[in-house]
């Protein structure tokens, strides 16, 4: 559906995601939705407004122009950095210099062949992954071309890197870190490549992914007690400690107590369905206690409301309020508290006190989706609850569903059987 928006005395009618004709003002720009806007009196003058950040912009057809000509898109800047005025002098200074043979995406292009793959890498990271990826995610990026990628393929200049030299940098990772690392490292490359030479030829391109074997799990009812049981041992009388030969172990401390909030947050896991840093950077201002909602200002998918069952909302209550954050952390209630890393060491204990070594905090969520899907609610609805945007996402537990419907389909032709004397 359109929205109508007023920008200093022009009317244009926009939709999320796309192009709108504006004059690119400072007031103009203040609260634009997500899409592409061209400005009305400097041709090829554009803002691209994103989720997490605008960039400024101007396109153009290089050599002769013509409509047979791609155009390109040559970024100038973002809004935080440059204000409407400063960009749009930019662009004419630019878009002259088209006018007169100049190419600046090829030459930026050029300029990046020659440097070395680690360096070019390096500005991908900071100036488009940080800008259009989550902090973790980026970080995760850095880490791939840190440990594993940069070793291997680093130090050859960007222009120079061959097909050969990924695929040989592709099998190395899978040896030493595991088929998953390795392609997502592939990953990266490819998209760096995309991002610094996207007229030029990527050797990431069509080189064949490992086949990665399934990783969903799905905790059966006698596993779910088993957790539940090992649970409220963990936050009542402790997890026995497994027996040390060590001399230097402690002598009178057998059990680690842990606290209701590692509990706790692994129990709105399980009842929620939620992904780990939802549910770890969830502040007590995201809770809506009265109508039993969550509401999430960023997670994979954006923006995301959950709806809390009647189990979750009890666990909910139970939890002291120390801090910001509904998860309390170390510095739960200081100045500049931050939300709990993690969950590693109370999930290792809880699981193996469980029986259960090996099972993934994810697994919950794909348990949470799997309990849904087989109490035939429908995938539609299960990924509603999980924030599911693609219906595809959803689609790997119709397996599961069958199963609910076979059950249906048992109980009805059973019946039916009795009645007509079959066996």
């Amino acid at each position: 559906m359109a929205i109508k928006t007023q920008y200093g005395g022009d009317t244009v009618a926009t939709n999320e995601g796309e192009v709108a004709t504006i004059k690119l003002t400072a007031k103009a720009i203040s609260g634009l939705d997500k899409g592409v806007y061209y400005d009305q009196t400097l041709k090829g003058f554009g803002l691209r407004v994103g989720a997490n950040v605008s960039t400024w912009f101007a396109e153009y057809r290089p050599g002769a122009g013509g409509r047979g000509v791609a155009k390109k898109r040559h970024k100038i800047g973002t809004t935080d950095k440059l204000t409407a005025e400063q960009a749009r002098a930019a662009a004419q200074k630019l878009l002259a210099g088209v006018a007169l043979g100049a190419d600046p995406a090829q030459q930026k292009a050029e300029e990046r062949a020659a440097r070395s793959f680690s360096d070019v890498a390096s500005s991908y990271v900071e100036e488009h992954a940080r800008a259009k990826r989550k902090e973790r995610t980026a970080d995760y990026y850095k880490y791939l071309l840190d440990l594993h990628i940069n070793p291997r393929i680093g130090s050859r200049r960007f222009k120079d890197v061959t097909r050969a030299d990924v695929i040989e940098m592709h099998s190395a990772v899978g040896k030493s870190a595991g088929k998953f690392v390795a392609n997502r490292a592939l990953a990266v490359v490819s998209a760096v490549f995309n991002w610094a030479d996207p007229d030029g030829k990527n050797p990431a391109k069509g080189v064949e992914r490992f086949r990665e074997d399934g990783r969903e799990r799905y905790l059966s009812s006698e596993e779910m007690q088993r957790l539940g049981e090992a649970m409220i041992e963990a936050e009542t009388i402790g997890i026995p400690h497994a027996p040390s030969t060590s001399k230097h172990a402690p002598k009178n401390k057998t059990r680690t107590v842990h606290g209701p909030h590692a509990v706790g947050a692994i129990r709105l896991l399980m009842l929620t369905g939620c992904r780990l840093r939802e549910i770890l950077d969830l502040e007590w201002s995201h809770v809506d206690a009265e109508r039993g909602l969550l509401f999430l200002p960023d997670s994979k998918t954006g923006r995301k409301t959950v709806v809390l069952s009647s189990a979750a909302q009890d666990v909910l209550k139970s939890l002291p309020r120390i801090g910001r954050f509904v998860i309390a952390g170390r510095d739960a209630g200081t100045e500049n508290e931050k939300p709990r890393a993690d969950l590693k060491k109370p999930w290792t204990a809880i699981c193996a006190r469980a029986g259960l070594e090996g099972l993934r905090i994810h697994d919950l969520r794909h348990s949470f989706a799997s309990v849904g899907a087989g109490s035939g609610l429908g995938l539609p609805v299960v990924g509603a609850l999980l924030g599911h945007k693609d219906a595809k996402t959803t689609s790997r537990y119709a397996h599961v569903a069958v199963d609910a419907s076979r059950r249906a389909a048992d109980a009805i032709a059973g019946q039916i059987a009795a009645a007509i004397g079959g066996k």
